[in-house]
């Protein structure tokens, strides 16, 4: 809790009695208050500032989104092996995507495809471990926990609080299994935009309903004014002031996207387009990481049908996002990875579905920096596995890092005071780099 010492008589915008005091609620992260997390994040940074600033907005498929139906659609493959949604031209000469894609397919020199991109686990909770963390873990598919820290957590560690104004160096949309801290410690867990942090700081409604918070964020400057004009500011510490600006200022402004022109937000969409607009605005912010989850991918049956209703979601979401990003200047400083735990069995079963493959999964870059516009790896004529140098989950993080200025052989310690790797044997892709 940030208790603010006041003189002032009355009540609050709930009309609660406010005497001698102004109180803004705790982050709910752990027991931590805000203004102790931002100081313990300060204070654990053992190497000088970042050089970059650069972010990373994770948009996950969870369930396992099949790699044919996406970006890989093999419409030469006998019918049981092609996509069960068709094939859509790009704007790359030779490269097709599934067919529900035909927006993404015109922005293709924007984007990088991996078509080789594989690890070994297919169980939901194993693979999702895999390709978080870079670790294999399959314990996690019995109900163990993630013993390695997801990636949003590890920059958080390396840079700690970010700029003037405090938002969090990793924010969370919709939580993802192992994009926690693990044993780096719950300092450096996720902020989560849709839950108790969000709600303390300002924003009550999930993520549909964000028309229904002007209300709120009316009370909020009302609060501002009054600490403004009180002087409550005066002589706290600095994480305390940079903890109330994270709840009152420029960071909180970063979380409302209804301050976005109508035609901006139009664009966008509700739903997944909204969430990947408050991704944009919170990287341009300052944040480093933002999970962006979008869930319903496990086609074990009737896959046709499933992507003919999800796919022109994401289609239009991350058309829109690209464009807005590639518009607003931001197309060098912002990399959207799309992907998921695994892909699915190349071969259509006997309900039209397709079951767990890790063999082969789906992903999909776009910016940062990176060269885009073009495919990287090659699979086999069914889609059955890389027919070229395979692309695990230890290079796309290298990948990551690369983007983020994080050092490939970064180590922290773990419990026992053993130096661990983040990185092992990954290397960022080069065909990227």
């Amino acid at each position: 809790m940030l208790t603010l010492r006041s003189s002032r008589h009355g009540t609050t915008c709930d009309g609660a009695s406010r005497r001698d005091f102004l109180r803004v609620g705790a982050l709910g992260l752990g027991g931590l208050t805000l203004p102790r997390l931002l100081q313990a994040r300060q204070d654990s940074v053992s190497t000088g500032k970042p050089t970059k600033s650069t972010s990373v907005v994770w948009l996950w498929l969870s369930g396992g989104p099949s790699h044919i139906e996406t970006f890989d659609p093999k419409p030469n493959a006998p019918e049981e092996f092609r996509s069960a949604t068709g094939a859509v031209k790009t704007n790359l000469p030779g490269v097709e995507f599934g067919g529900t894609f035909p927006k993404l397919a015109g922005l293709a020199d924007k984007m990088a495809v991996v078509r080789s991109f594989a690890h070994g686990n297919s169980g939901h909770g194993g693979g999702t471990h895999w390709v978080m963390t870079g670790y294999d873990n399959p314990a996690v598919d019995n109900g163990a926990p993630p013993n390695r820290p997801g990636m949003g957590a590890i920059l958080s560690r390396f840079r700690g609080a970010t700029g003037a104004t405090g938002l969090p160096t990793y924010v969370r949309c919709r939580d993802i299994l192992a994009d926690g801290p693990a044993w780096l410690g719950r300092t450096f867990s996720p902020f989560d935009a849709a839950g108790r942090a969000r709600d303390n700081m300002l924003l009550r409604d999930g993520l549909d309903n964000l028309e229904d918070r002007r209300g709120l964020l009316n009370a909020f400057d009302t609060v501002r004014r009054d600490v403004d004009q009180t002087g409550l500011m005066d002589g706290i510490d600095g994480f305390r002031a940079q903890a109330f600006d994270l709840m009152l200022g420029q960071a909180k402004a970063a979380f409302d996207v209804t301050a976005e022109p109508a035609r901006t937000r139009e664009r966008f969409g509700k739903g997944l387009g909204e969430q990947l607009l408050l991704a944009r605005r919170l990287c341009e912010a300052g944040a480093g990481f933002v999970t962006v989850g979008y869930g319903g991918w496990d086609h074990h049956g009737s896959i046709a049908d499933g992507f003919k209703k999800q796919g022109p979601i994401v289609d239009h979401a991350v058309a829109a996002f690209l464009e807005d990003v590639a518009a607003r200047g931001l197309d060098d400083d912002i990399l959207l990875v799309i992907t998921g735990e695994f892909g699915r069995t190349p071969k259509l079963n006997r309900d039209g579905g397709r079951d767990h493959w890790a063999p082969l999964s789906t992903l999909a870059l776009a910016g940062g920096g990176l060269k885009m516009g073009h495919v990287v790896g090659e699979s086999t004529e069914r889609a059955e596995a890389p027919k070229t140098r395979p692309v695990s989950p230890q290079d796309l993080m290298a990948t990551v890092f690369h983007v983020l200025g994080v050092p490939r052989d970064l180590h922290y310690n773990d419990p026992t005071g053993r130096p661990v790797p983040m990185v092992d044997t990954g290397r960022a892709i080069p065909e990227l780099v």
